[in-house]
Order: C-alpha cells, then sequence, then structure tokens
C-alpha cells in the first residue's frame, strides 16, 4: 500500500499561494498538524519512506516520526510552476481569466504530463519495496500521483484535494489500483 502524506500547513499554503519549488517552513499549525500525522500513522510499519527534498515535506516527515527512514526522492518536488510562482489563482486569473492550473498550465514551468511523469517514476519505486510505502510530498504532485495510480492520465488529479496534513491511501482490489482512503 501505498501512503500519500502531505505536508502541513505553510504561509503559502494558507493564502492559497502556488508554492512550487520555494523552499518555505511551516506554520506554527502546520508543525502542529504535521504532529497529528504520527497518532494517524500509529502502529504502522513501512517498508520505505520517501520525502521531498524540500523542508516543508522533510519536516513533515520528521514531526510525523519518520525522519530517521525517510530517503530523499527527487521527484516528490511540487510542480514547477514557473511564473506563477508564490502567485494565488484570483491574481493569475486578472491577467488570464478563466485560467485552470490543470487545464492551462503555467508559463516557464512544467506541464501536467512532466509532473505526470515523474509521479509514475515515484510510483515504479515504491512498487519494489516489500511492504507499504510512505510518500511526504505536495498537494498537487500526490494529487496527479494518485491520478496515475488509478490508470487516469495526470490531468485527472484536479480531481482529487488532499488537504494539508492530509492522507490517502493506494492499494489493489482483485489486482485493480484504487484508492482506498483519502483525505483521512
Amino acid at each position: 500500500m501505498l501512503w500519500l502524506i502531505r505536508h502541513g500547513e505553510t504561509e503559502w499554503s494558507l493564502s492559497g499561494a502556488h508554492t512550487g519549488l520555494t523552499d518555505i517552513p511551516l506554520t506554527p499549525a502546520g508543525e502542529e498538524k504535521a504532529r497529528s500525522i504520527r497518532d494517524k500513522l500509529a502502529g504502522v510499519h513501512f517498508a520505505m519512506v520517501l520525502t521531498s527534498p524540500l523542508l516543508r515535506a522533510r519536516r513533515t516527515c520528521e514531526l510525523a516520526g519518520f525522519g530517521d527512514q525517510a530517503q530523499i526522492e527527487p521527484n516528490l518536488v511540487e510542480w514547477n510552476y514557473g511564473d506563477y510562482e508564490g502567485r494565488t489563482t484570483a491574481d493569475i486569473r486578472k491577467e488570464r481569466p478563466g485560467w485552470y492550473l490543470f487545464r492551462d498550465g503555467v508559463p516557464n514551468g512544467e506541464t501536467v504530463e512532466q509532473v505526470g511523469a515523474r509521479a509514475r517514476k515515484v510510483i515504479e519505486r515504491a512498487l519494489t519495496a516489500n511492504g507499504d510505502v510512505a510518500l511526504f510530498a505536495h498537494g498537487h504532485i500526490l494529487r496527479i500521483l494518485a491520478a496515475c495510480w488509478i490508470e487516469l492520465p495526470p490531468e485527472h488529479g484536479k480531481n482529487l484535494v488532499l488537504g494539508t496534513a492530509g492522507i490517502g491511501t493506494l492499494g489493489f482490489e482483485h489486482c485493480t489500483p484504487v484508492i482506498d482512503r483519502w483525505n483521512c
């Protein structure tokens, strides 16, 4: 089973700003929510723990109690939002009315297909583990990863909102990839 764990709250996630590669810390509330993940994962043994190299994911992993097991996985970084890094959807729509990230993309950043290709590489790596795998990362990469897991195109991550410090699990039912739980 794959356990998808989104990092705790940051100032930018709180404001709705697109936070891709900017390395910002958790807020105090984000740190508290990250600590609460420890209780939610109590008793779960992970054969592999992977984390984005960005501080907010690594810190969430540490506060959840898995920092000593964690391996950095570069493909778990968040979507590179290019020129829209640090901007809110409302702000972007002043220049591009009706803009939607999963449909319209970002100038000078990654396409949804590129993020999907990275997500598939993470899935391939996770499937080499002999047991459950924890993935500590970011909202959009984890949503896209879940879409790829259930054999949908990466843009279908648009349908899977994952809140800060949210947990989702991916598994199999009769050999079919499924989403077991979401936003736990």
